[in-house]
């Protein structure tokens, strides 16, 4: 890779990509809607001369042709908000794709866990059966059928599948974020579900790094890849960010009964009841694929990301 498009570029996912890739020296651009967040994130990352900008629409497949005509990979990390995923999810992924195939161009996916469901096993595979039983897992199955099927013959495409996640550059709409956010600020804060419970998480920098090993991979294009984080309790985890916050305020647990209450009142905590489910019984991600066939899985010990994160969150 030589020069790449970063869709969503000033979201939690889009950030990590864009920075590690300005780190192996791969010319950049950063596609995003807003001027001022794009302005920022350069100069967050230090102004590189390798970094440009391009203001765009990612739900408009002309906008996105237009700006990646010169590059070797399409990045797509535009998240879409749970309140819009029933009736955007699916036009957004057919403007990515629509592009990428008029310009025959390699695309990476970075999406999540939810077309799987349920766990029928400690650890799911990529060969795990997708039966998803809620709303939004429905429509993200759609979008990957969409992203893989026939219609579109000379784009490459990829879905990278990462699990909730934290990191310097995880946005406040995040299963982690406000959580983390308040806890760098020494307030009152809350954590999505309960506390006992192990978790799957990735430390974002690590995911980037791995989701732009597999671009570069040409054997990993028309494959849906695992990328597998860390496992920790809640209470753990909220340990860790309260010692490297110096704060000792409390983090109240946000059953479901709680978060379809809050939901009265909050259109993305009422989205939300229906996956407490992975709150419950989480899905672990198994990343034997990409260890067998790419290289090792990355994974930052909590000891270390979250101090990192909660320094970053300070400076906010």
């Amino acid at each position: 890779m030589k020069k790449v498009i970063v869709l969503g570029a000033t979201g939690g996912t889009g950030t990590a990509i864009v920075e590690e890739l300005l780190n192996r020296g791969i010319t950049t651009i950063a596609f995003g809607r807003s001027l001022t967040k794009l302005n920022q994130l350069k100069q967050k990352l230090g102004n590189s001369e390798l970094l440009t900008l391009h203001v765009g629409n990612a739900f408009d497949d002309r906008s996105i042709y237009e700006a990646s005509k010169d590059a070797d990979v399409i990045f797509q990390c535009v998240a879409v908000p749970y309140e819009e995923m029933e009736k955007s999810q699916l036009t957004l992924g057919k403007a990515v794709m629509t592009a990428a195939d008029k310009l025959g161009k390699k695309i990476v996916f970075v999406d999540g866990i939810y077309p799987y469901g349920r766990a029928t096993k400690k650890f799911v595979d990529e060969e795990h059966t997708k039966n998803p039983h809620t709303k939004k897992g429905k429509i993200k199955l759609e979008l990957e059928k969409l992203i893989l099927s026939d219609q579109f013959k000379k784009a490459m495409p990829l879905i990278a599948r990462l699990p909730d996640y934290y990191g310097p550059s995880s946005n406040l709409n995040s299963y982690l974020g406000m959580t983390l956010l308040n806890i760098s600020k020494g307030k009152l804060s809350s954590y999505i579900g309960s506390l006992n419970i192990p978790r799957e998480y990735i430390y974002l920098p690590d995911a980037a790094k791995m989701i732009v090993e597999l671009a570069g991979n040409s054997r990993a294009y028309r494959q849906n890849w695992n990328i597998p984080g860390n496992i920790i309790t809640g209470r753990m985890f909220v340990h860790l960010a309260k010692v490297a916050s110096g704060t000792n305020k409390s983090v109240i647990s946000l059953n479901k009964t709680i978060i379809r209450m809050i939901g009265w009142f909050s259109p993305v905590m009422r989205e939300m009841v229906e996956m407490s489910y992975l709150t419950e019984t989480p899905v672990y991600l198994d990343g034997n694929k990409y260890n067998q066939q790419i290289g090792p899985i990355i994974q930052t010990p909590f000891e270390i990301g979250i101090p990192r994160t909660i320094q970053a969150l300070k400076e906010i």
